[in-house]
């Protein structure tokens, strides 16, 4: 009964902070600047009275505080997320140190060959036979049901409740309890490691790797962009483009460039696209004041040194200017999406250069000294955005990709670099 109590509670408390968290929130009855130590403050309130009716009953109400809390569709979750982050690997962290610390070296000496059959049953039987019943009926592909079965590290929490039941059962008179506490950690030490360095090639065997190199998400479809894309896809780099105007993609599908209709922020582009295989964007609208608002929302998630967009228009107006603090990376020329689009369509086109050591960066520039560079991508396939004031260093079997004036293809020309496309 005290167990069923316990855990009744439990929940109601976790349900009673997740609402009223929320319900306080959205009602501004809590400052901007408050939120988070609001929410951590009641965190450590609802963990401590949930545990003093039941022992180690706070974390379950804590738990149901979070569930409530993030299917609330609060304003400030995004800051909320991120601060719980933040927290978590420094919390973590600071867990692993003062269990390591806690360990006795002369413990890890005692562990003999049933140690290793033990490790192997946990990672070739125990887990995936876990999976497999936990997955059934599901539905999942088999391969994907193999690549979750077969990797696992362990982690924290094992490493942690190792170490308190090992010294629980040790005053109960269990001798061999002891070694509960390194077998644990050798156990987290294997798996890290061994699913550390083979989960790619594992993925790979399964098929279920994503692309080798990473590709370009282009929010904004538009003459200049199609372009771009196309000379991306022409020198094998993934791309995507993305618009809320369908018809702005018109062109893009013609070209067999793999296109999303949609709000690239909505919640239709995070369930529906596999953005993981994106790691530059490039918000490239006729609207500066959305492509800055995508640039700063996904900065967090990409990094800020991969998130890019064209060039704002001037203004005189100071009520028209966006702060410099907000939005991506200026690349590429300085144009404007306007200047760009006007470019594109008097016949200029992009071009695909492979530089040798017969034709290296600096005679091509000296050659199209009236070309504006936009990317570099290396001999593995990996695209860098030029910013304008990055120094280009152009090595053999490089390929850069540049806006070049009309005519400047034109077959036996002098000083004529090679073309791909």
């Amino acid at each position: 009964m005290e167990l069923v109590v316990g855990i009744g509670f439990a929940n109601v408390v976790g349900w009673a902070g997740g609402y009223g968290l929320a319900r306080a929130f959205k009602r501004a009855w809590v400052p901007e600047y408050m939120k988070v130590p609001v929410l951590f403050a009641l965190l450590l309130g609802v963990f401590a009275v949930s545990d003093a009716v039941l022992h180690e009953s706070g974390l379950l109400a804590v738990t149901i505080m979070g569930i409530v809390i993030a299917n609330s569709n609060l304003p400030s979750y995004d800051e909320l997320r991120r601060f719980k982050e933040h927290a978590t690997v420094l919390l973590v962290s600071g867990v692993f140190i003062l269990l390591a610390a806690g360990l006795d070296v002369d413990a890890l000496a005692q562990l003999d060959m049933r140690a290793v059959y033990f490790v192997v049953l946990v990672i070739l039987v125990a887990r995936p036979l876990t999976v497999f019943v936990s997955l059934l009926g599901w539905g999942l592909p088999w391969r994907e049901q193999v690549l979750v079965a077969f990797t696992g590290p362990r982690g924290v929490v094992l490493v942690a409740v190792a170490g308190l039941f090992g010294d629980r059962l040790l005053g109960l008179g269990f001798a061999d309890a002891a070694l509960i506490g390194p077998l644990a950690f050798v156990l987290v030490a294997v798996t890290v490691v061994l699913h550390g360095f083979t989960l790619k090639p594992f993925a790979r065997f399964l098929g279920l790797k994503g692309a080798d190199s990473p590709g370009v998400l282009i929010v904004g479809g538009s003459a200049w962009t199609t372009a771009f894309a196309e000379a991306l896809k022409k020198a094998e780099v993934p791309v995507l483009m993305t618009d809320p105007n369908y018809g702005n993609l018109r062109s893009a599908r013609a070209a067999g460039i793999e296109t999303f209709s949609g709000d690239i922020l909505s919640e239709a582009a995070e369930h529906r696209l596999e953005l993981v295989s994106y790691a530059t964007i490039i918000a490239a609208t006729s609207n500066d004041a959305y492509n800055t608002l995508v640039a700063t929302d996904l900065a967090p998630e990409f990094g800020r040194d991969n998130v890019f967009q064209v060039m704002r228009e001037k203004t005189d107006s100071a009520r028209h200017q966006l702060p410099r603090t907000l939005g991506g990376a200026n690349f590429g020329p300085q144009e404007t999406h306007r200047g760009l689009d006007r470019l594109v369509r008097l016949g200029w086109m992009f071009r695909t250069t492979r530089l040798s050591e017969e034709f290296m960066f600096e005679q091509w520039r000296a050659d199209r000294t009236t070309s504006a560079l936009f990317a570099r991508i290396s001999p593995a396939g990996e695209i860098k955005l030029i910013r304008r004031d990055d120094e280009v260093k152009g090595t053999p079997d490089v390929r850069i990709i540049a806006l070049c004036p009309p005519g400047d293809d034109v077959p036996g020309g002098a000083n004529q670099p090679p073309v791909d496309s």
